[in-house]
């Protein structure tokens, strides 16, 4: 049997053809290099099948293409499209609060087929977040391709000026490096496009390990982006860019990118403004992707397309700056050709540049560069020799090294053939698609398998066909007597057959909780979830489930958490020894609040420790292992036993509850709620009760008609 692979791209705008790169800022070199490794993949003999998960979306503003659940993209190669958050189409930024939906259908997806792939393959942070954990369900070995980091992006918008909260509150940033690190403390493998990544972007991340990175550049397609013009395509070319130009003859700067930020593309045209040399000898090309009415762009291309405007007029470059409304992505590689045509320079001013394919692809076809002196450029140019670089913060700096570019005809034609004849030998599709099946075939003889298997029939199960599961810790901790009463009737009316059973979820060792218990006298539980999710036990059994306790004891070292946490002593103690366990150490606040989680999570990836940090009721703060969680637990019961996660109903009313409401689970949240939870009314599976404890639950237990599911 061939290798079956699972790639997750879930931001933009995906299809297998007419990609509609430059559309926004979700939709760029992402989704092309994506689509080619597939393609690329698909092509080999020894790939059964690849699959792309995205996401699918109801929107009338976009294609009906992004609608259809199922798209083939070449033989043995497909996109799955899930539906997940509104239907309509959204920025990757508003993502966060329903990836848990996401890993919840990706491994239902999984489960459905006969074989789990042989590896998951995440591009960027988002994806990287539903990898991890499908991968860590599953046992499935994950790849991460981050191609545009957090910690960098946040270092480069400070370093320009930028409020740290408006960053936040932009680009979710805390959350985006919070699912990085995860990401990489589950990853068998990073995928980068240059060492500069590795050493430098990476390096950043506490969980990163430098030793399961690798460098393997993205491949260029030779097809399209080849140094052979054709009269008919420069005549196109001509017409898309003349009406501009006073004399479209001059040699011209070309800029091809979206029109965000971080392209830095107002500060091209600033440099060109002010340099008399640039405008006399050279023209200006922008091509920043296509609009049509300037109110349906995103705010941050609006504001950078007004900049470019208002610099235009400032220095009256009228018929010397090209700014085309539309194009196709087919005419990329002729924009480049005419470009080296002219004898232009491609000019890549981008604050961060991870990669930079657009470089290779002008490369290609002959066009010499003048780009930022971060990330790929660099490598790129070790290679290739075939521009100079810059640091483009500088204006002085740029204006001089565009004009230096220029000035040599000589020195054009020699970085224009090594460009050319440098794509062909390192930067091939083939080269790359090679190199990165012999990194993964090397991984897969080293991964680990799951030490457990799925009972799809559910033979022999303990959990019955539905599982309610109680919190011993508020909703029964104090609870009313005719609630109670009300609760405990209504249990027993269902009887003591298989179909319904009971749990129960706590934070205390399953002896202090089977002891509390016994004073509700309700029916007795097919299942605890004790110690803050880091234990299982069945019934009346005293043994935990060991290969749960084996799955989140993979890098735990209790000892070692206390001591990286010692220093905090101002903000937090150590709570009694009754409330501590094997896998959870358990503080008490000296000030209530979730400021003191992020100094948390920080001295724990600093000491290099698989844990993470869970704040309940503003005061009580439980680390445990980094694969634990009562979330977690719940899903390892649902694989574990074949009991689909919409037969399982878990109640919410308190600060740290939110990790239940999120994923496919029916909840039920009490009125009596901590305000904290009112933001999950957005989630797909959810139900606020009018009334408070255990009314609140029968409420919600006959909104889904939960016991009388057969």
């Amino acid at each position: 049997m061939g290798l079956r692979l699972l790639h997750l791209h879930l931001h933009g705008l995906f299809r297998s053809h007419d990609l509609e790169l430059g559309r926004d800022a979700d939709t760029g070199g992402q989704a092309l290099y994506v689509l080619e490794l597939v393609r690329g993949l698909a092509a080999r003999s020894e790939i059964e099948q690849v699959e792309v998960v995205t996401r699918l979306i109801h929107d009338r503003r976009v294609s009906t293409d992004y609608a259809n659940p199922i798209e083939d993209i070449a033989p043995g190669a497909k996109i799955i499209r899930l539906p997940f958050g509104p239907r309509r189409y959204l920025r990757k930024e508003l993502f966060w609060p329903y990836l848990d939906d996401l890993a919840d259908q990706t491994v239902s997806h999984l489960q459905q087929q006969e074989h789990l792939p042989d590896w998951i393959h995440a591009h960027y942070a988002d994806a990287g977040y539903v990898g991890a954990l499908v991968s860590r369900r599953l046992g499935v070995p994950l790849v991460f391709t981050g191609h545009s980091l957090g910690r960098e992006k946040l270092r480069r918008l400070l370093g320009v000026g930028g409020d740290h909260e408006q960053i936040e509150q932009t680009y979710a940033i805390g959350q985006r490096i919070d699912a990085e690190e995860l990401t990489l403390a589950h990853c068998s493998l990073v995928i980068t496009s240059t060492r500069q990544e590795i050493d430098h972007q990476y390096a950043r991340y506490g969980r990163f390990v430098p030793e399961q990175a690798e460098v393997v550049p993205p491949g260029v397609d030779s097809i399209r982006f080849h140094p052979l013009q054709s009269s008919s395509e420069t005549d196109v070319v001509d017409g898309l860019l003349a009406p501009f130009l006073r004399k479209p003859s001059l040699p011209p700067l070309l800029a091809i990118s979206r029109a965000v930020r971080r392209k830095n593309i107002p500060f091209l045209v600033e440099a060109y403004g002010r340099s008399p040399v640039l405008r006399q000898r050279h023209n200006l090309v922008l091509v920043l992707g296509c609009r049509d009415d300037p109110r349906q762009l995103e705010k941050q291309q609006r504001e950078v397309f007004q900049q470019v405007f208002d610099l235009v007029d400032r220095y009256d470059l009228y018929g010397r700056v090209a700014y085309p409304k539309q194009h196709r992505r087919d005419q990329i590689p002729a924009i480049y050709r005419w470009a080296a045509l002219h004898r232009g320079l491609f000019v890549n001013p981008a604050l961060t540049e991870p990669f930079g394919l657009t470089l290779l692809e002008a490369a290609a076809c002959g066009l010499p560069m003048v780009a930022t002196d971060d990330g790929g450029p660099r490598d790129i140019l070790a290679r290739c020799d075939n521009g100079l670089l810059v640091d483009v913060t500088d204006l002085e700096a740029l204006q001089d090294v565009m004009e230096q570019a220029g000035s040599d005809a000589d020195q054009w034609r020699l970085w224009s053939d090594n460009g050319i004849e440098a794509v062909s030998r390192h930067f091939s599709w083939d080269a790359h698609v090679c190199h990165y099946l012999a990194l993964m075939k090397q991984r897969l003889e080293l991964s680990q398998p799951r030490i457990w298997a799925t009972d799809k029939e559910c033979l022999g199960s303990p959990l019955g066909q539905s599982l309610l599961l109680l919190d011993l810790d508020s909703s029964l901790e104090e609870p009313e007597a005719e609630g109670l009463a009300s609760l405990r009737e209504g249990l027993e009316s269902i009887g003591s057959g298989d179909a319904h059973g009971l749990g129960v979820l706590t934070g205390r060792s399953v002896q202090a909780a089977k002891k509390r218990y016994a004073e509700l006298n309700l029916p007795s539980p097919r299942v605890w979830i004790s110690r803050a999710g880091t234990e299982i036990h069945y019934g009346l059994e005293d043994q935990s489930d060991r290969f749960w306790q084996a799955h989140i004891d993979v890098d735990w070292r209790r000892q070692a958490v206390v001591s990286a946490l010692a220093d905090l002593k101002d903000h937090l103690t150590l709570q009694d020894d009754q409330e501590q366990g094997p896998h959870k150490v358990s503080y008490l606040l000296k000030e209530h609040g979730e400021a003191i989680l992020p100094l948390v999570r920080q001295r724990l990836r600093q000491r290099g420790q698989a844990a993470r940090p869970h704040l309940r009721c503003h005061w009580f703060l439980d680390v445990v292992p980094l694969r634990a969680s009562r979330s977690e637990a719940i899903r390892y019961l649902s694989l574990r036993w074949g009991l689909p996660l919409e037969q399982i109903l878990v109640v919410a009313s308190q600060q740290g509850d939110a990790e239940l409401v999120r994923g496919l689970t029916a909840s039920v949240v009490l009125a009596e709620h901590d305000p904290c939870l009112e933001g999950l009314r957005h989630q797909q599976r959810v139900f606020f009760a009018n009334n408070p404890h255990l009314f609140g639950l029968l409420d919600g237990l006959n909104h889904y008609r939960f016991f009388l599911k057969s």
